[in-house]
């Protein structure tokens, strides 16, 4: 079923936005694969039906998807949290997807600017400039806003503005262009999906949520089976109380007993130390491909 044909008797074709290019293209469809769904294999191809889990995605700038999604025109689409905002679309944050992530800040030339009051009076050079304009209208500061598409670093040494507002990562670009940040954060953003506000009433959005949400805990936990003398596993649960409950079999051998249970990946090194100093042995972690919980 193609997304135009609603009116079959099976449900309709949750229609889905996909970053184009950029930083989160890639990340994005590989997230959608390791969920389950087709991709596309060439980065000239617009659309792609994954009729099996019926699904449609659509490649689109990552600035235009929020308004897509607000629209109506589709149900849900990836983008980050500073497009979703500076949009000012009728969208909203559906789950955080744990890739992407950067912040939104000032930078000027050193000892221009000191703190964000100076930013009054001066030109500010930014792509974002919906966002701009909301945070200096909550702060009073009256300054003038110049909409640049991308390369704004440039924007203060070809005498355009004297303050830039853009994402930051690292932030060796602007140290490149004798910038220096100002002020705090703005906002901390990543990658997010947004959906259209009654988008849960879409039959197939909880089968496609349960898919990413399994995919970021695969991506956050392994799993770490050991065994461990009977007399002692009280104290190994409490380093390995798992997401529900850990597994815990007997074994062969008289007086000790197996457990499996998933560890944060991040803490997995440290938790198989701490289960061998009580007498664990044949610790072993493995990779979470998928899950449900």
């Amino acid at each position: 079923m193609t997304s135009d044909d609603r009116s079959g008797t099976g449900p309709p074709t949750l229609r889905v936005a996909v970053p184009n290019k950029g930083s989160l293209s890639q990340s994005a469809s590989d997230m959608l694969r390791e969920a389950g769904y087709a991709q596309r294999s060439d980065t000239k191809q617009l659309a792609l039906t994954d009729a099996a889990n019926g699904v449609e995605f659509f490649y689109l700038r990552p600035r235009d998807i929020a308004l897509y999604v607000g629209e109506g025109t589709l149900d849900v689409g990836i983008t980050g949290r500073d497009l979703l905002v500076d949009s000012g679309a009728k969208a909203e944050e559906t789950l955080q997807l744990g890739f992407g992530r950067s912040t939104f800040r000032f930078a000027a030339p050193p000892g221009t600017v000191s703190s964000p009051a100076d930013l009054a009076g001066k030109r500010i050079a930014t792509s974002y400039d919906g966002m701009v304009r909301d945070h200096l209208a909550r702060h009073a500061i009256e300054a003038t806003v110049i909409r640049l598409d991308g390369a704004v670093e440039t924007s203060v040494q070809l005498g355009v503005a004297d303050v830039i507002a853009d994402v930051v990562e690292t932030g060796s670009t602007l140290r490149q262009a004798g910038l220096e940040l100002v002020g705090g954060v703005v906002m901390e953003s990543e990658a997010v999906l947004v959906s259209r506000v009654d988008a849960r009433q879409h039959p197939g959005l909880e089968v496609f949520l349960r898919r990413l949400q399994g995919v970021l805990v695969a991506r956050s936990y392994v799993m770490m089976d050991y065994d461990i003398p009977a007399v002692r596993v009280e104290e190994a649960v409490a380093l390995t109380p798992g997401i529900e409950s850990p597994t815990v079999s007997p074994l062969h051998r008289e007086g000790w007993v197996a457990v499996r249970s998933m560890v944060p990946r991040t803490d997995a090194q440290q938790i198989m130390d701490e289960l061998y100093d009580i007498g664990a042995r044949g610790i072993l972690t493995t990779d979470i491909h998928a899950c449900r919980l």
